[in-house]
C-alpha cells in the first residue's frame, strides 16, 4: 500500500470523474430535442445511449489490463485524446448511424477514467479511509451530472444539441493537460500473465456476487436517470427545465456524498446500502405516479441520495473484495454497471417510446428491493480477506 499523494491527486481525480460524466450524462437532457433534430422515433435515440452505455461498460476491463501495462495516468491521459476527438466527431455527425458510432467510440473511451480513479485510491489509500475518498470522487460524479443535465437542454433548446458534445470534447483536451501533474504509480517489475486476475475473479464467489449486483444497480438506477428528462418533457415539461429537473439529482449526489462519507465512520457498510437501495425504490415509485416537475424532482433528490450511499457502498466493496487482483475486479465491476445499463436502455425502449412511463418506473421500483436485500445481507456477512503472510526464507 502508498501512501495517499494528497488532496491535489483527489481533486485531479475528481475533476476525471467530473469531465467523464459530463460527457455521459449529455444525452439524456437531449433525447427528445435530438430525436425532432434527427427525425427518428424516441426509441431509437435511447438505443443510441444504450450503445453509449454498452461501449462505457464493455471497456472498462480492457482498460484495467491496459493500465497494468502502461500504468494507470498514462492509459487515463491516452483515453481522454481519443475520447476528447470521439466527442467533436459527435458534434459534427449527419445522421443518427454516424452519431451511434460516434457516441459508442467516446464511451468506450471516456470508459478508463471513473475506474482508474477507483483503482488509484485503492492502490493509494488504505481500506479504514477508503470509503470516505471514494465518496469524495462522487462530487466529481456530482458536478458533471448537475453541470450536463442543467445546460444540455437548455444548450440544445436555445442553440444546438452539438454544442454540448463540444464541450466535453474541450473539457477532455483541458483534462489531458492537467494530468501531467498527477503523480504515477509505479509499475510491477514482472507483470504476470494476461489471464491471471480474470481466474481469480472467476473463483471468487463473493466477486462474482459484486459484480451480478453491479449489473443489477446499474439496470434500475442509471435505467432511472437516463429516462428521467424525457419522462418529464412527456409530462409537459420544456427540455430546458426538464434538464433542470435531472440537475437536482447532482446536486443531491454532492449533498448526501459528504453525509455518506461521515456516516460510513460509524455505520456498517451494509446500512448505508440498504438505505441507498430504499431511496432508489421509493424515487422509482414516485416517478410511476408523477413525471411532474415537482414529483420527478423529488425523484431526482432520491436517486441522489441512493447513488450516494449504495453505489459509493458497492464501489468500496469491489476495491477490497479481490485486494489480488483490485484492477480487474473495479474494471470489471464499472463494465457490469454500465452493462446493466445498456440491457435497460434495450427493456425499456419500447414503453418509453409509447409513453408508458409509469410501468417503467414502476418496473424499476419493484426490481430496487430484492437488490437491496440481496446486496445488503450479502455485504453483512463479508469480512475483509487477512493478508497471508509468507513464512520466512530458510537460511
Amino acid at each position: 500500500m502508498m501512501v495517499w499523494s494528497g488532496m491535489s491527486a483527489l481533486r485531479l481525480l475528481q475533476t476525471t470523474t467530473f469531465v467523464s460524466t459530463l460527457d455521459r450524462f449529455a444525452m439524456p437532457p437531449m433525447l427528445v430535442a435530438m430525436s425532432g433534430a434527427l427525425g427518428v422515433p424516441l426509441s431509437t435515440m435511447v438505443h443510441v445511449a444504450g450503445f453509449y452505455f454498452l461501449a462505457y461498460g464493455v471497456m472498462q476491463p480492457v482498460w484495467g489490463v491496459v493500465s497494468d501495462r502502461l500504468g494507470r495516468v498514462r492509459t487515463l491521459r491516452l483515453s481522454l485524446v481519443l475520447a476528447a476527438t470521439a466527442s467533436a466527431a459527435s458534434a459534427c455527425v449527419a445522421n443518427t448511424a454516424q452519431l451511434g458510432v460516434a457516441r459508442a467510440i467516446a464511451g468506450a473511451c471516456f470508459a478508463a477514467a471513473i475506474p482508474a480513479g477507483l483503482i488509484y485510491v485503492g492502490d493509494t489509500v488504505p481500506a479504514e479511509r477508503r470509503q470516505p475518498s471514494i465518496a469524495a470522487l462522487m462530487t466529481g460524479v456530482a458536478a458533471g451530472t448537475a453541470l450536463a443535465s442543467a445546460t444540455a437542454g437548455a444548450l440544445a433548446s436555445a442553440v444546438s444539441w452539438r454544442l454540448m458534445f463540444a464541450l466535453s470534447a474541450a473539457c477532455a483536451l483541458v483534462l489531458v493537460v492537467l494530468l501531467r501533474r498527477l503523480p504515477p504509480l509505479p509499475l510491477p517489475p514482472d507483470p504476470e500473465p494476461l489471464l491471471a486476475p480474470a481466474g481469480r475473479v472467476a473463483r471468487s464467489p463473493f466477486t462474482l456476487l459484486v459484480l451480478a449486483i453491479a449489473l443489477v444497480e446499474g439496470g434500475i438506477l442509471l435505467g432511472a436517470l437516463t429516462l428521467l428528462p424525457a419522462a418529464t418533457e412527456q409530462a409537459g415539461a420544456g427540455p430546458t427545465l426538464a434538464g433542470l429537473v435531472t440537475a437536482v439529482y447532482g446536486v443531491a449526489v454532492f449533498a448526501f456524498a459528504r453525509l455518506v462519507g461521515r456516516l460510513s465512520r460509524t455505520r456498517p457498510v451494509w446500512q448505508l446500502i440498504a438505505g441507498g437501495a430504499a431511496a432508489c425504490a421509493l424515487a422509482c415509485g414516485v416517478a410511476a405516479v408523477s413525471r411532474a416537475p415537482v414529483a420527478a424532482a423529488g425523484a431526482a433528490v432520491l436517486l441522489g441520495m441512493g447513488w450516494a450511499s449504495m453505489h459509493s457502498s458497492l464501489q468500496t466493496w469491489a476495491t477490497e473484495v479481490l485486494p489480488s487482483a483490485r484492477a480487474t475486479a473495479v474494471s470489471l465491476f464499472a463494465g457490469c454497471l454500465f452493462a446493466g445499463s445498456s440491457v435497460a436502455a434495450v427493456l425499456l425502449a419500447g414503453p418509453a417510446d409509447a409513453g408508458r412511463f409509469d410501468i417503467v418506473y414502476a418496473a424499476l421500483a419493484v426490481a430496487c428491493l430484492p437488490l437491496g436485500v440481496l446486496a445488503s445481507v450479502a455485504r453483512a456477512r463479508w469480512r475483509l480477506p487477512t493478508p497471508v503472510l509468507r513464512p520466512p526464507a530458510a537460511p
